[in-house]
């Protein structure tokens, strides 16, 4: 017997109870049309002139109805007599690579067919100016060359910074248009400045660029479309700022403050920049945001298949599984810590050999004096917290919470064969 099955063979895992977590589920019975009804009347289509080409910058982030969003919205194009094209617009993700960054759209259902409408995929960029602290400002070629450029992404808190503007068109347009040059050039000075540098980038490149509005959406803690904004270009900055509230007022959580054991079923780039939402763990990469639960000891089982290997995020938590180093892409999770700077997420936590000792490991090392009182929480990823899983020993705290619905006995977690959990 190795020495580490010696030292968790006797480590217990608590018995598990399945609950729903109720969030406000406002949502738009039809948003793309919601979206064909806010490009009509919000009177930026007039500036899509007949015979135009015109670039639609979509990304890498796993967006509720995206594919339906992107062919509205070149439709809406196309009605005015122009050409449009789609562009990835995802900073360095997809391995950093033109073919990469089209795979990502494919997984979304965009592609050449779905859509209508070429992909025309590039890690080329110009240089067009630079901000007055010395930072380049680059855009895709491609997208540069364009008569008209067309923007679509979710707004939602960052990951890594807070400030009036974080995830949203600005930093679509910052750093997805930058490809990875721009994207690194952004990062250059780090998160400490990032509330700073992004709508400044962005701001410069509206200035100097043909882009003409947004397509800005916000998602209710279901991951699903609860508004849709269609921002003219001189608007974006102060409209963006509004909806980024609307959002925080949104996010989804774990509905308990205190976890000794966070356990995560998958973490990829298609379910966070990070893996996994820091908003949702309370485990930021940086010291530049805040907010969550205060989490123990953290557990990340397995990788996405959408995320091509990517790991980001796997140094956040304190334990993994041999399962998920082997589907590891190290020179795409190393490419994301070089372009952000920040590179404690892309290590690789302390190795165990299946789910089973990962967890047992968590429990044993989560500073509590008797093991069997173990808060333990089982989500499968920080995108899905409707339905998760908590330890008997938060059924109480459950209980007495007006947000929270008991849904199954307590039962144990079971294991197979290769002592991974049997989903």
């Amino acid at each position: 017997m190795s020495i580490l099955r010696e030292l968790l063979n006797d480590i217990p895992i608590p018995q598990m109870v399945k609950i729903r977590q109720k969030f406000d589920r406002s949502i738009l019975e039809n948003p793309l049309q919601e979206l064909a009804d806010k490009l009509e009347s919000s009177g930026v289509m007039p500036s899509i002139l007949p015979g135009q080409q015109v670039a639609v910058a979509v990304g890498s982030r796993g967006i509720a109805n995206i594919a339906g969003f992107t062919k509205t919205t070149l439709d809406a194009i196309k009605a005015r007599g122009a050409h449009p094209f789609i562009v990835p617009c995802m900073g360095s993700h997809g391995g950093a690579t033109a073919d990469g960054q089209t795979e990502v759209l494919q997984h979304f259902g965009i592609t050449e067919e779905t859509m209508g409408a070429p992909i025309r995929s590039s890690m080329d960029v110009v240089k067009i100016d630079q901000l007055p602290n010395g930072l380049p400002v680059y855009v895709d070629r491609i997208a540069s060359e364009a008569d008209a450029i067309v923007v679509i992404n979710r707004v939602k808190p960052h990951t890594a910074f807070r400030g009036r503007i974080e995830s949203g068109i600005m930093k679509m347009i910052a750093i997805g248009l930058g490809k990875q040059k721009g994207a690194e050039a952004c990062h250059q000075l780090g998160f400490k400045y990032m509330a700073e540098n992004v709508p400044a980038m962005a701001n410069l490149m509206i200035e100097k660029l043909p882009i003409v509005f947004g397509v800005a959406l916000v998602e209710n803690a279901y991951d699903e479309t609860c508004q849709v904004e269609v921002l003219p270009a001189a608007e974006i900055e102060a409209r963006e700022e509004l909806l980024l509230v609307e959002a925080k007022s949104r996010l989804p959580k774990i509905l308990f403050d205190e976890i000794d054991v966070l356990v995560i079923d998958y973490i990829g780039k298609n379910i966070s920049g990070d893996g996994m939402d820091p908003n949702v763990t309370g485990r930021y990469p940086t010291p530049y945001a805040h907010g969550g639960p205060e989490v123990s000891k953290m557990v990340v089982l397995d990788l996405t298949h959408e995320t091509k290997g990517n790991a980001n995020g796997v140094g956040t938590a304190d334990f993994t599984t041999q399962r998920l180093v082997d589907k590891t892409n190290l020179e795409f999770t190393y490419a994301n810590g070089l372009t952000s700077t920040v590179c404690a997420p892309t290590k690789i936590a302390t190795t165990l050999e299946n789910d089973f000792y990962a967890i047992k490991a968590a429990v044993k090392t989560c500073n509590i004096l008797d093991y069997t009182t173990c808060k333990l929480v089982r989500i499968q990823d920080t995108l899905h917290l409707g339905e998760i899983e908590i330890s008997v020993n938060l059924l109480e705290a459950a209980r007495q919470h007006s947000d929270i619905e008991i849904l199954s006995e307590p039962f144990e977690l079971t294991f197979d064969a290769e002592g991974n959990i049997c989903k």
